[in-house]
């Protein structure tokens, strides 16, 4: 296993942000760590931040995931996934087709297990407890279930099941809170896909719902299990919007607040705060983050737009586990940005001073 020191050997930039907030920290004076994945075609690899409490990032080091990346945009959500007990980060390879388990401990990462992802060109990954689950967008696409053992990762006999249909352009995999349903976007084909999981770990094949909004793309869970879905219209000016259903154990999708005006452009990723009150989304074309106000029953009411600056090009996001702070990677000027997130939901610029990582355009 390689370990990189240098933020300047992260040439490709990372379509993959995750945040923790409570394991122990490496270093002194940390309170949790920013991951970051560099998609790096020739050994990808994620590069680490310690972070204080006040929000400051600094970098510490990086390491590499055993894979291979793509070097380019994959268009997606979630490429990194933290399990809830904060022990295990889980990455995609998308240029080598396998998926990465890293145990998370004192010291930082340690690479645990390197695994074909049952398909080719994963994109997007979740964790329940010790169940995975892995996005494959090459091919005709697929989905692929493995268990989080002392060894690694072992597949789950009989997890594989098709998506919607070749050429779908999927986005992002993810648990529903009970961990008994997958959510899946594609965005070809307006559709949001929903697998129930046996108690074996096995998914069943997908039903097949139309998005409320075009070009269906992140999504995440609210505290009551509300499902929020980021819609970039394909990326028309000023055309993207959000969503809100309640999720059925059975699968099914019940509408509550259809297409809400973002008042952006390309609206990619979505994260919702933990006390579920708030939404936002990353709208990459037009330089900002949307901020949505959501309902008891799961409704949401766009609040504003909150500038990250000209050309940034906003894509990953992802917040603390106590939602104090949200950090977003900026694709256009290759930098992360932080927000401190004020009790009514208004963000605040931290002024990071982390830059470097390569600028990227967006897959679509």
């Amino acid at each position: 296993m390689r370990n990189f020191l240098t933020l300047k050997l992260a040439l490709f930039a990372s379509l993959a942000v995750t945040v923790l907030s409570a394991a122990p920290p490496p270093h002194a004076g940390a309170v949790g760590a920013v991951y970051t994945m560099t998609n790096d075609p020739v050994d990808n690899a994620i590069v680490m931040f310690d972070r204080r409490a006040n929000g400051a990032l600094s970098h510490a080091g990086a390491i590499s995931t055993g894979g291979q990346g793509t070097g380019a945009g994959l268009g997606n959500q979630a490429g990194l996934a933290l399990s809830a007990d904060e022990r295990w980060l889980l990455a995609v390879n998308a240029g080598s087709s396998d998926v990465s388990l890293f145990a998370v401990t004192r010291d930082g990462l340690e690479l645990v297990d390197v695994e074909p992802s049952g398909g080719l060109t994963p994109i997007s990954v979740t964790v329940h407890r010790n169940l995975v689950y892995v996005l494959n967008e090459g091919g005709s696409g697929s989905i692929a279930g493995f268990r989080i053992t002392r060894s690694g990762l072992e597949p789950v006999a009989g997890s594989i099941q098709p998506l919607s249909g070749p050429g779908v352009d999927p986005a992002q995999i993810g648990f529903d809170p009970s961990g008994d349903v997958l959510v899946v976007t594609e965005k070809n084909t307006d559709q949001i896909l929903t697998y129930t999981v046996e108690r074996d770990g096995r998914a069943n094949p997908p039903t097949v719902h139309p998005s409320a909004g075009p070009t269906p793309f992140g999504f995440e869970f609210g505290k009551r299990g509300e499902l929020f879905v980021s819609e970039a219209a394909g990326g028309a000016p000023l055309a993207s919007s959000a969503s809100s259903y309640l999720i059925g154990s059975d699968g099914s999708l019940e509408l509550v607040s259809p297409v809400v005006a973002s008042d952006g452009t390309a609206a990619c990723w979505l994260v919702v705060t933990q006390d579920g009150r708030f939404a936002y989304t990353s709208n990459f074309a037009s330089d900002d983050l949307s901020t949505y106000a959501i309902g008891f029953g799961g409704e949401i009411t766009l609040k504003g737009t909150t500038s990250t600056g000209p050309g940034s090009g906003p894509l990953d996001s992802a917040l603390t586990n106590n939602s104090r702070f949200l950090y977003v990677f900026n694709a256009g000027t290759g930098t992360l940005g932080g927000f401190r997130i004020e009790a009514h939901g208004e963000l605040v610029p931290l002024h990071l001073d982390i830059s470097g990582l390569a600028r990227e355009r967006p897959a679509r």
